[in-house]
């Protein structure tokens, strides 16, 4: 299943079927993902938006890492740097400190 299916699945049953989905790994990334959404629309980025998104995705994502480390998965630890690359890359550019000293 590709990443969009998922989310399409998730979105269907949230609506059809709310108790299948109510599981907060489910919700919390979705409203991330929202939420990141939402910030993008203005010409600057509201501060507060961006940490929260970053926040509830990476719950998620730390999490996967975590389970990724602990099996000695490397498939698994690795998917997921690309996100927590992106998101302290991000928190560092808002804070204004440079990326690599």
């Amino acid at each position: 299943m590709f990443l969009f299916q998922g989310e399409f699945d998730i979105l269907r049953r949230l609506f059809t079927d709310p108790l299948s989905v109510a599981h907060p790994f489910v919700l919390l990334p979705l409203f991330g993902q929202t939420v990141l959404l939402i910030s993008l629309l203005p010409k600057v980025p509201h501060r507060l938006l961006t940490y929260s998104g970053i926040a509830c995705l990476g719950l998620l994502l730390g999490f996967i890492c975590f389970i990724g480390i602990i099996s000695l998965n490397w498939k698994i630890f690795i998917s997921t740097l690309p996100f927590l690359f992106t998101a302290v890359y991000t928190i560092k550019a808002y804070r204004g400190e440079p990326w690599l000293k």
